[in-house]
């Protein structure tokens, strides 16, 4: 460390990055690099916290920390007294006065917002993979996939997988017309992540006139005709026979409630391999 320039070390029992960024956003009051900030991150017991204070003692640096530890925290403080070292607790007070107007005491996990961090990464790749792999634009995405929802036409596989990839599942949807080709990738990876939708006919010719209505389309299409509809559904049906795969009905059902349902069947595929 640069004698010329003051230290400050920051020491957490986590990642010490949200430490580290209250310390700088602080020290950018004061010249550009006066300031040198070193980190003792995943500092987990007593002797690492002496051996950082002994160090913050010989080299005349101030410690900030944030250690949600009661014990750790405490002990820091009395090895900072007996030292002499002075010592900053950028997480503790907060922890109190949360917990009292909670009336809950804090868990005193290391690392929560990391986990959170983690979580919303996950979510969010999930959710770019929903869009990336809807439609069968890709059938690479089967592979990759956690789940896999087939279905004709308007039998909700896109509001599903973007809902299911709020929930962190990798989810690619493949639509099922009787003149395309299926994708070799299904016949080939577990059946159990294949999920069918499958829907009453009448209800699906409902939806399938709402939706030309909302797009200013009047009038008899193939898309909306019943005998289309019906060989449709049928090859829908011969479909997922062929591949061994869960069926879900989704008439009347709200996305929620069939998500939930595959959730269910996904995570019942993990039980029976153990």
């Amino acid at each position: 460390m640069s004698e010329s320039l003051p230290g400050v070390y920051v020491v957490s029992d986590s990642s010490g990055e949200t430490a580290v960024n209250m310390v700088e956003a602080a020290t950018m009051q004061f010249k550009p690099k006066h300031f040198e900030i070193t980190r003792f991150s995943n500092v987990s017991t007593e002797e690492e916290i002496r051996e950082i204070l002994q160090q913050a003692k010989e080299k005349n640096c101030l410690v900030a920390y944030t250690l949600v530890m009661k014990n750790l925290a405490a002990f820091l403080e009395q090895e900072a007294i007996r030292t002499g070292v002075i010592c900053f607790d950028l997480i503790g007070p907060l922890l109190q006065l949360l917990s009292a107007y909670a009336n809950e005491e804090p868990k005193q996990q290391p690392g929560l917002l990391h986990t959170i961090d983690e979580a919303y990464f996950k979510r969010t790749e999930a959710v770019e993979f929903a869009v990336r792999y809807d439609d069968g634009k890709d059938a690479r995405g089967i592979r990759l996939a956690d789940i896999i929802l087939i279905g004709v036409s308007r039998t909700s596989k896109t509001p599903l997988s973007m809902y299911l990839a709020h929930k962190s599942f990798k989810v690619a949807n493949i639509p099922l017309v009787p003149e395309a080709r299926l994708p070799e990738e299904l016949f080939e990876v577990d059946r159990r992540r294949i999920i069918g939708l499958v829907i009453d006919p009448e209800k699906l010719n409902g939806i399938r006139q709402e939706r030309l209505k909302s797009m200013g389309i009047v009038g008899q299409t193939s898309y909306t005709d019943m005998n289309r509809i019906l060989k449709e559904l049928e090859f829908a049906n011969q479909t997922m026979k062929r591949l061994g795969c869960p069926i879900i009905d989704v008439t009347n059902k709200a996305v929620e409630e069939t998500a939930a349902k595959i959730i269910e069947i996904y995570n019942r595929r993990f039980y029976d391999e153990q």
